[in-house]
């Protein structure tokens, strides 16, 4: 195995911005391990993808216990790659886990009990052969647990040393707001709302989430930005043969509509004019306003972390561009987190 060594202009390539109030900042694009990270991946692959993000800047590597498949895996993959690739950078790495869906059978292997919690997170650390992670989430709201016990939970994590901060996942506004004013006055501030958003999912702007974030001081990462990738060049020309839709993964390939392939045909017309790809703009789309901190990307290829982090080059947009963009960016049925946020 050859050694690996980062780019030494790699921190020139990226920009980074504070999430929330806090001192932490996160490269405005940052590299999920939803796909692409389990068994069915090869090794290699994932040594390429995780190298080629930190070489160009970026280095927040978002998990979660159940990301495979199977459950696990990916963040025993990562943990191989901690151990070989990024020995000696973990302190120049932001490294995030979550608890919240399906792990393990019985009444203890989900949703937001302090006991499934912990345990958990006990169980992220082991796999990846760490002493902490960054940031520790839980990964959707408990409609069955107090929400004083799911915060406490997250609370005492910290508290054991076992992250350094604490983040929810697609939580909706009015529950953010209890959980923030929970973990404030246990002194283990809320930094982080993982929600999902792009330019066909805006949910979290109906609700007022975004506002909600910016009044109470809390940093954001927005998954699913390129839209299970129909925001993307890949699906210009119907539905390639290696897509997620025909993979039977995420995206459902009745979302792909003769009118939905013809939007964004007309989004992508837009971000040629900007001089960018489909997937620059949205992500750029994103980050427009500054209400997102960071945008969470996934990737099967090398090419499409290059083509991703391009993105921050161009982050603004006329009014005369924003309109055209709503006139195209239906929203569809995409959102697959609806349940969870609106508990």
């Amino acid at each position: 195995m050859m050694t690996y060594t980062p780019a030494e202009d790699r921190y020139s390539k990226m920009k980074y911005a504070y999430c929330g109030k806090s001192g932490l900042k996160l490269p405005l694009i940052s590299l999920g391990l939803w796909h692409n990270f389990g068994g069915d991946t090869p090794h290699e692959l994932k040594r390429e993808l995780c190298r080629a993000a930190f070489d160009a800047g970026i280095t927040h590597f978002d998990l979660a216990n159940n990301y495979g498949p199977p459950a696990g895996s990916a963040e025993t993959a990562f943990g191989e790659i901690l151990r070989t690739d990024f020995a000696g950078y973990r302190d120049e790495l932001v490294i995030s886990s979550k608890a919240g869906y399906h792990m393990w059978d019985g009444p203890y292997g989900e949703w937001g009990s302090r006991k499934y919690l912990i345990s958990s997170c006990d169980q992220s650390l082991k796999r990846m052969g760490l002493d902490y992670v960054d940031i520790f989430y839980s990964h959707r709201f408990d409609p069955n647990t107090p929400l004083e016990e799911t915060m406490g939970a997250l609370d005492s994590i910290v508290r054991a040393g076992k992250a350094l901060y604490v983040g929810i996942s697609s939580y909706n506004s009015a529950d953010t707001k209890r959980a923030a004013a929970i973990l404030r006055d246990l002194g283990t501030p809320c930094i982080i709302h993982q929600p999902s958003y792009n330019m066909i999912n805006r949910w979290v702007e109906r609700d007022g989430l975004k506002e909600t974030l910016k009044e109470e001081g809390i940093g954001s990462i927005a998954f699913t930005p390129l839209a299970q990738g129909m925001l993307t060049n890949k699906y210009l020309n119907g539905t390639p043969s290696d897509s997620r839709a025909t993979q039977g993964k995420s995206l459902n390939p009745n979302m792909l509509s003769d009118k939905a392939i013809a939007n964004i045909n007309k989004l992508n017309d837009i971000a040629g004019k900007r001089g960018q790809t489909l997937a620059q703009m949205a992500l750029a789309w994103v980050l427009r306003d500054g209400g997102i901190t960071t945008a969470l990307i996934g990737a099967s290829k090398v090419s499409q972390i290059t083509d991703c982090v391009g993105a921050i080059d161009n982050l603004e947009f006329s009014k005369e561009e924003l309109a055209e963009i709503d006139v195209y960016a239906n929203e569809e049925d995409i959102n697959l987190w609806a349940k969870s946020s609106s508990t």
